[in-house]
């Protein structure tokens, strides 16, 4: 036993790759397979876990149906594919979940909209609104209009991104492989199955090899590459086996599976991010009572701002200071600079009067803020 138990998790990411999802021979949708994933993530909901799901399989589902069945396909091809490909993913995704009462919606992202703090921001926002509204988001990579990202492995690593997105603690990576082991089991009778990975060392690494066809859906080297994602964001990752019928009840029974556990909690390593690994782009000068609450770690009110610097879009990191010029904080603004000058020193509860729209009443809020160290 490793101590990780995927019934403890609060939000979970489900990878699921073509090759699980999709009948090789016919190119259709495995409906049986997807009834019983979609029960196991019925029952994770019903004991108060948040669910989603990042699926890859649109190009294998659309190419039959394009008259692509055979032979490597060129990149237009591929994306014609993903595109018809994705209705009929999406139809049963809907069809499957439905039979529970519980809505699917679908999101398609790019590399960049994980990366670009805008847009990485707009889709969190999405993704956060659709579950509390007891939806299901299925998100997949957006082939359609994707270019050199279209390759084996991509959606380990867009599966990491979301996690590390949405604060996720944990990521399950199914596969056809029940875990890394020292070396490919199917070439080394003597290779070591790795119950628990606490660091991605080079040794560690060196163990994926070169990713032979096969070994998995995307490439053990894919799946260190999504566990370095998620392990920096705080949120633990276990690549299981996932062929058979309810995956993910066989992981909570004791299957055999390899866990990849980081040092941090997600809302600790989130604000580790934004201490040390962004760049700020303006500063916010605070009166003395809105000092004193970032003190306590409450949010930043737009009251509090008496003074704005900078030239700066929501989303990207400011330096919130005292009237004395200390740094007091470092934090995601949730306006651009000149909507900030506009509400500093306003009531919440006048911001859509000024600015004409409703947005949130924090200028900063406490999740997106870290508070400097204590000087002496």
């Amino acid at each position: 036993m490793t101590g990780e138990r995927l019934d403890a998790a609060r939000r979970i990411i489900v990878k699921i790759g073509s090759a699980l999802l999709v009948d090789d021979a016919t190119g259709d949708v495995r409906r049986d397979w997807l009834d019983a994933l979609i029960d196991d993530v019925v029952r994770c909901r019903a004991r108060g876990q948040d669910v989603l799901i990042v699926s890859s399989g649109a190009v294998a589902v659309g190419r039959r149906h394009l008259g692509l069945a055979g032979g490597t396909l060129k990149l237009e091809e591929k994306q014609a594919a993903a595109a018809t490909g994705q209705i009929r993913l999406a139809h049963a995704y809907q069809e499957a979940l439905g039979r529970h009462g519980v809505s699917v919606a679908q999101i398609l992202l790019t590399p960049e909209d994980t990366e670009q703090r805008q847009r990485h921001l707009n889709a969190r926002a999405t993704i956060e609104q659709l579950i509390a509204l007891g939806a299901v988001p299925v998100i997949n990579e957006n082939d359609t209009v994707a270019t050199a990202e279209i390759r084996f492995g991509d959606n380990d690593r867009l599966a990491a991104r979301v996690a590390q997105m949405v604060s996720a603690d944990t990521l399950v990576l199914l596969s056809d492989v029940d875990g890394l082991y020292t070396a490919d089991p199917r070439k080394d009778p003597g290779a070591t199955h790795l119950p628990v990975v606490r660091a991605l060392t080079p040794q560690i690494e060196a163990m994926a090899g070169h990713a032979p066809r096969g070994y998995s859906s995307g490439g053990m080297i894919t799946k260190l590459a999504a566990a370095r994602i998620a392990m920096a964001a705080g949120c633990r990752m276990v690549i299981a086996r996932g062929e058979g019928l309810h995956p993910l009840a066989a992981i909570e029974a004791g299957a055999r599976v390899s866990w990849f556990v980081p040092d941090a909690e997600p809302n600790t390593a989130r604000k580790r991010w934004i201490a040390g690994a962004v760049k700020t782009a303006g500063l916010l000068v605070v009166d003395d009572g809105a000092a004193n609450a970032l003190a306590r770690s409450a949010s930043l009110l737009p009251a509090g701002v008496i003074e704005v610097d900078g030239t700066f879009e929501r989303g990207d990191a400011v330096v919130v200071r005292s009237r004395d010029g200390r740094e007091l904080a470092r934090g995601l603004s949730a306006y651009s600079s000149s909507d900030a000058r506009a509400i500093a020193g306003h009531q919440s509860g006048e911001i859509e009067t000024i600015l004409g729209y409703r947005g949130r009443d924090e200028l900063i809020h406490r999740d997106d803020l870290v508070v400097s160290e204590k000087r002496a």
